[in-house]
């Protein structure tokens, strides 16, 4: 089957829903419900694979499954997190910088379609995953995109619920979490979300679609280089002094024992 029919038809879906998001931000004055839609939209990505595509069903049903747990779990988080907050602080700044009059279209170019055109490359493992051929069945490298998985969706969900846990304690306030998940890398959330996308990225080679994995890098780039582990690690060293000692003993990104 053609990978390009899916592909597009899930571009339209994302674009569609990412053009309502947009709309809904404009009344609200919140462009921060953008974040919240992020883990929604790759689910919505793999329902459009799962049902404009033919394949193995067993296979295709297991990575939808997977999707749908990790998507939606993460969308329900950071609604919790972010409810009652307000709008993101970078959101705006760029409110003050364009100016409210220029923002609220600004903003669909420079956020939602962005946001949205990621989305839809970064999802392209999910539908490489979709299209193995009936005749296949799950093999070694399944087994390992499962084992990737489970290892992944917990440093994510497990970092997540204990930062949330830790921040709730007022005493807490200014203090650097490195407990758990956070003793092993700074970063456990953000190294489960690149570990699932590697995951989905294997489910796609045992299918025999390898240009896909080009969108688990690309999930990676963007969590390391871009949106995630580098923009928290500047803000984090300017606002708790503890935070130099344990940058100096605990990996930034791959889990491993800390330093003495």
């Amino acid at each position: 089957m053609s990978f390009f029919g899916p592909y597009l038809h899930a571009l339209a879906v994302i674009l569609s829903l990412m053009t309502v998001l947009w709309i809904v931000s404009i009344f609200l004055k919140n462009v921060s419900i953008v974040d919240i839609f992020w883990g929604f939209g790759f689910a919505a990505a793999a329902t459009v694979y799962y049902f404009s595509s033919r394949g193995e069903d067993s296979s295709r049903l297991l990575v939808l499954t997977l999707c749908l747990a990790w998507g939606l779990r993460l969308t329900v988080y950071l609604a919790i997190r972010n409810s009652g907050k307000g709008e993101d602080f970078r959101y705006r700044e760029f409110r003050r910088k364009y100016g409210e009059h220029r923002y609220w279209w600004i903003s669909y170019f420079q956020t939602f379609l962005l946001q949205g055109i990621l989305m839809w490359l970064i999802s392209a493992p999910l539908l490489g995953a979709m299209l193995r051929p009936v005749s296949g069945s799950l093999n070694y490298i399944d087994y390992i995109a499962l084992a990737v998985w489970i290892i992944g969706f917990t440093f994510e969900a497990g970092g997540d619920y204990q930062l949330a846990r830790f921040r709730s304690d007022p005493s807490n306030k200014g203090k650097v979490l490195d407990r758990g998940f956070w003793k092993y890398t700074r970063h456990p959330n953000y190294f489960g979300d690149a570990a699932v996308w590697w995951s989905f990225g294997l489910f796609s080679v045992a299918s025999g679609y390898y240009l896909p994995v080009l969108g688990s890098i690309l999930m990676t780039a963007l969590i390391i280089k871009v949106s995630g582990v580098a923009l928290l690690e500047k803000s984090l060293r300017s606002q708790k002094p503890e935070y130099a000692e344990y940058e100096r003993k605990t990996s930034s990104f791959l889990p491993w024992f800390p330093r003495k």
